[in-house]
């Protein structure tokens, strides 16, 4: 006889009760039986539980801790310390801040400048620098919402590269990261992409972009990846204003893009907002929030004063958040803009979470 998911109920019925755990629960709920570790476990049970207006936007960052410990002579630090970093995470709907558990084999915190991608319920951190060596690491870990833990991702092929544009996309129903451009160790901008897919820990090759692009950012778009500016091995911090979009269906990059940028404009904080267009934070012209529309950028509102420094920018389907601080080194300030709204909203950041900000992303969980 065919065992049910809770005796006595129909398992549909079972089913809607289970997508009602909240995501904190998931790894208890996997501990009860077989049967329920594998329906969590299914990518239906995602699918469904999203269909049914379940999931909740969850923001991830890769924080410093806000007391940073002494550093060792072998590493680069301002005033004698090094901050060590972690993943920090925020709930937009609750207000609730909260750690993940410390990456296993990182035992002085997350690297420097590492990338991170939402793939569903997995957080994917590529790459970044060792925060003793400096060195530029090809290491992919992979943090599972539903079982709580981390696994080691397959490194990433070819040279070590950092600073490179880095994002998820979905075709067919598989989920994978892209990476593409940053520089070499020997700070060459690169023009290389390629994907790893998430769920069988392999990484593909992808065509290369037309032009190197280093400190380039990655965005994911009507089913196109794009890499925003950048600039090449001479340009040298010359932000070029010009995108490439990759058809991840077809494989194939399109046509230069040119003037997605503002001239001279870092692409940091470029992110897809929840109505499918360009918005970011441009702390270089007045601390702007601006989108990209058919007339170009224009901005939408200003940036708080106390969050204009070193801001990180992150968008859900409801909403914004920009994470800033008002001076060099300053504590993190946090503000967030729902969707349909030019209105600032504060958010109560604890003094364990005010440190600085590297990267940052949403998953819908």
């Amino acid at each position: 006889m065919r065992r049910q998911l809770l005796p006595g109920l129909p398992d549909d019925i079972a089913r809607e009760c289970l997508i009602r755990v909240p995501y904190r629960g998931f790894p208890t709920a996997r501990s009860v039986c077989r049967l329920w570790k594998r329906e969590l476990d299914s990518p239906y049970f995602h699918r469904i539980r999203k269909a049914a207006g379940l999931t909740r936007p969850v923001v991830a960052f890769a924080q410093a801790e806000s007391a940073p410990a002494t550093g060792s002579s072998a590493v680069k630090s301002v005033g004698g310390s090094t901050p060590s970093y972690r993943l920090s995470l925020f709930e937009p709907a609750t207000g609730a801040w909260s750690l993940l558990p410390p990456v296993p084999g990182l035992p002085h915190g997350l690297p420097f400048f590492c990338r991170m991608a939402a793939a569903e319920r997995e957080l994917v951190v590529v790459g970044g620098w060792d925060p003793k060596t400096w060195a530029a690491s090809d290491g992919v870990h992979v943090y599972d919402f539903a079982t709580g833990s981390w696994r080691r991702g397959a490194p990433v092929p070819g040279p070590r590269r950092s600073f490179f544009a880095c994002a998820t996309a979905s075709v067919g129903g598989r989920v994978a990261v892209v990476v593409a451009g940053g520089h070499d160790e020997e700070k060459n901008a690169l023009r290389s992409a390629m994907a790893y897919d998430v769920a069988s820990d392999t990484w593909a090759p992808l065509p290369d972009m037309a032009m190197e692009r280093d400190e380039c950012r990655g965005v994911f778009l009507d089913g196109r990846f794009y890499v925003v500016g950048g600039y090449s091995t001479e340009a040298q911090g010359r932000f070029s204003r010009t995108a490439e979009a990759l058809d991840v269906a077809a494989g194939q990059w399109g046509a230069m893009e040119e003037d997605k940028l503002d001239e001279g404009t870092c692409p940091k904080t470029c992110v897809v907002g929840g109505d499918g267009r360009l918005y970011m934070s441009r702390g270089d012209q007045g601390g702007q929030l601006a989108v990209l529309d058919a007339a170009g950028w224009r901005a939408v509102a200003e940036v708080p004063g106390d969050a204009r420094v070193a801001p990180e920018l992150v968008a859900w389907e409801g909403g914004l958040m920009v994470m800033g601080s008002e001076t060099h080194g300053g504590a993190q300030t946090g503000y967030i803009m729902e969707a349909g709204t030019a209105m600032w909203k504060k958010v109560e950041v604890p003094e364990e979470y005010s440190g600085n900000i590297h990267a940052g992303c949403c998953l819908e969980i």
